[in-house]
Formats: structure tokens, sequence, C-alpha cells
């Protein structure tokens, strides 16, 4: 499938009634978690084309390129509102969040698995863990307040135990900062990785930000905003990968590439058949950005878009949801590894004076007071165990106490 020989509707079909774009819910008690995954990625998708667009527009002093801009930003926020729609009611901020660290950790571990570019998937690696860590506290979290069922929202798909502890994550902001690839990042699955997996952090980001003072529970309110920090830093690393060379024309360009290979893959692996339809419809509908996008570059930098495509803009392997417990598994095997500088080291190879030490400890204070411990250490104390959800043992021995929180790993050297 190649979009840009695709013939393009015209750019104003998608203007429509508001019929058309608050659309039925699904229901949340019967939908496939990978459908829900997909509506969360499809909104951070357009949120993210959205910002883009809107930057992009405050950085242009040319209002014929600003109202072509704002007709294709009205259009993202049409389909932006329609995919949101698709959330029923009845879904609480708790369960939501629960979809949102399932997609993290099943779309970074399907883009690893794939990844050819072994930067990229030493970064994907490494925040993997931490995501897949983070699921498991909201776990906790959801079995303490009595907020649903962990399991039937990750369904058979995904295992819910400790990856790196939350509190070992917090590094100082020098060491989140990761190579940019402009000069030889040439496949074009690679960046397309790295566009879906930074679009879906700030996405994940940005939700835990604006609940984090609604949620009702003290302990709830500070386990959203200490992880809302490690997203930020995810989103620090993930970012950086992207090309700074790209100029606001190319960015466009693949934005809107990104979300045509998106709804595409959406389609192709969507089960329930009235969603499908939407990712069919949000597809033509990116086809027509897609081709706009290529006419503003060719007029306002005189290219043409195999410039920015020189492999000739055939998707390459699509984007597929599948369970990817054996690769987890396996990437646990690196749960004691820290960021220094633009690399990954084992935290008993540095040295005692290492800015991560301090800084984790200013953050932390003392690790038996922060949320993403406390809400272990209560679950444990109420249910004489942790919630997990595991096929077998977990893969790392000092991980597999479910009476105890291992507040150390991967933040004290020789644990």
């Amino acid at each position: 499938m190649n979009p840009f020989d695709l013939k393009p509707q015209k750019a104003d079909k998608i203007f429509t009634s508001w019929k058309n774009v608050l659309v039925k819910p699904y229901d949340k008690n019967a939908v496939d978690p990978y459908t829900r995954l997909r509506v969360i990625l499809m909104s951070g998708t357009e949120f993210e084309s959205v910002r883009f667009s809107n930057s992009f527009t405050r950085h242009c002093p040319n209002n014929d390129v600003r109202r072509r801009l704002a007709v294709m930003r009205r259009g993202e926020q049409i389909q932006q509102k329609r995919v949101a729609a698709l959330k029923p009611a009845n879904e609480s901020i708790l369960e939501h969040t629960i979809g949102y660290e399932q997609l993290a950790v099943d779309l970074t571990a399907n883009l690893a698995v794939t990844e050819k570019n072994s930067y990229v998937k030493k970064q994907l690696d490494f925040a993997l863990l931490e995501d897949f860590d983070h699921l498991y506290r909201y776990a906790d979290l959801m079995e303490l307040e009595k907020g649903g069922d962990p399991k039937k929202l990750v369904g058979d798909y995904t295992e819910i135990m400790p990856g790196r502890p939350t509190v070992a994550e917090y590094r100082h902001p020098h060491d989140d900062v990761n190579f940019c690839l402009n000069c030889y990042l040439n496949d074009l699955k690679t960046k397309l990785n790295v566009n879906i997996i930074t679009a879906a952090e700030q996405q994940t980001m940005n939700f835990y930000m604006n609940v984090a003072n609604l949620y009702t529970t003290p302990l709830g309110r500070k386990l959203y905003n200490e992880i809302a920090m490690i997203e930020e830093q995810h989103v620090t690393g993930y970012g950086c990968l992207k090309d700074p060379m790209m100029t606001w024309w190319e960015g466009l360009l693949m934005n809107e590439y990104t979300e045509c290979y998106l709804y595409y893959s959406c389609y192709e692996d969507e089960k329930d058949a009235r969603i499908k339809k939407i990712w069919e419809m949000h597809f033509e509908e990116e086809v027509a950005h897609l081709h706009e996008a290529a006419a503003l570059l060719k007029t306002y930098e005189g290219k043409v878009w195999q410039q920015v495509f020189p492999e000739g803009g055939e998707f390459p392997e699509l984007l597929k949801f599948r369970s990817q417990k054996e690769y987890v598994r396996e990437a646990l095997k690196s749960v004691r590894l820290t960021g220094v500088e633009e690399g990954w080291e084992p935290l008993d190879k540095v040295p005692d004076t290492f800015r991560y030490f301090g800084y984790n400890a200013k953050i932390n204070g003392s690790p038996t007071a922060v949320g993403t411990h406390a809400v272990i250490e209560r679950a444990i104390a109420e249910f004489r165990q942790d919630y997990r959800i595991q096929r077998g043992e977990h893969p790392i021995k000092a991980l597999s106490d479910r009476k105890k929180d291992n507040v150390d790993i991967a933040r004290v050297k020789g644990k």
C-alpha cells in the first residue's frame, strides 16, 4: 500500500455534523483489550498532529499557508473527537489508565521486535521495563480501591508484575537525552517507530498530568503525579531520536504519513466491524491530508515527496498488536540498567559519585514514603501479597517476592 498513489478525496468532505462525530462508545465489558489500545493510540496520534500544526502556524508568517493548515487541523480535530467518543463514560480514569499502560507495554514491545536500529531498540527496551512497572502499580491501586478488574482489562495479552521499580527510574535530566539520528536514520520503519512512540508517550504524560489533580484519593494523586514525571523522561528520550534537521514542511508530511500508516494498520488489525469502518474512513481522510502536505512541500520548499521518502512511500510492515509476553520476560534481564548520558549502563558499573544517586535521593527522599511504593505496601498489608498476573515465576529472582516491594534493584548498587 502506497498512500501517495491513491486519489485523495476532497479536503472538505471531512466536515460533518456532530451526529457523525460523537459516535457510539464501545462496551467496556465486551471490548477486546487491543481495540481499547488502538483507540488510545489514535487519540494520541491525532493530538500530536494538532500540536505540531499549531506550532507550525505560530512559526509561519504566511496567512495563506496558515489557512491551509487550519483546514487540515480542523479535520484532525474532528477525527480526534470521533476517536475519543469511542471511550464510554462509565470507563473510569483508573480503568482507562490500565489501557494506557498496557498500550505503553505492548506497543513498545511490538515496535521493538521489528526494530532494526540497535540504538532505537535499546531505548525502546529500556523504557518498556518502566512502563511495565507502572502497569503493575496502577493494577495494585485498582485492587485496593475496588476500581475494576485488571485481569479483565488486559485480557490474556499482558502479564502484570514488577519491572524496573518506579523509585529507581528518576534519573538526572542530562541522562534522558539521547543521540539524534538525523544523519543515519534511513530506515522508514525506524522513522515511523520513533514518530509513533513519541506521540504515544507524549499523550500518556499529558493524560496523567491532566487527571492527577482530578483523582479522588491521596494515594492515587501521588501515583499519577510520580508516574507522570517518568513519562516526561520517556518523552525526552524518544523525542531526541527524531530528526531535528527536518523542515516544518517535511515534518508535516512525515506526520501525515504516520497517521496514514497507523490508520491503515488499525483497519487491517481491527476485529470490531463498526470501529474498523471508522479506521477505514480516517485512513481515507488522512490520505487527503497527506497529499495536501505534499503540495505544500512542493509549493513552498520546492521539494517533491520522494525527497522525504526516497524508499518510495510504500508502507513497511504494518503495526499489529500481538501479545509479547516472552519478549518482555527476556527484556527484564536488563532491569538493572540506568541511563548514562546518551547510553545505558548497569548500575553497579557507574561511579559512586555519579549524578544519578544524588538526584534520585533528592526526588524520592525516603523511598518508603513515595506513592509508587506505598501502593504496593498497602496491597500487601491488605491482601497478604501484591496483585499480579503471571504465567509463571518472575524471571528476576529479586522481584519474585510477592510479600515485599523491592525498592533497591536498579537504585542501590549491589542489589
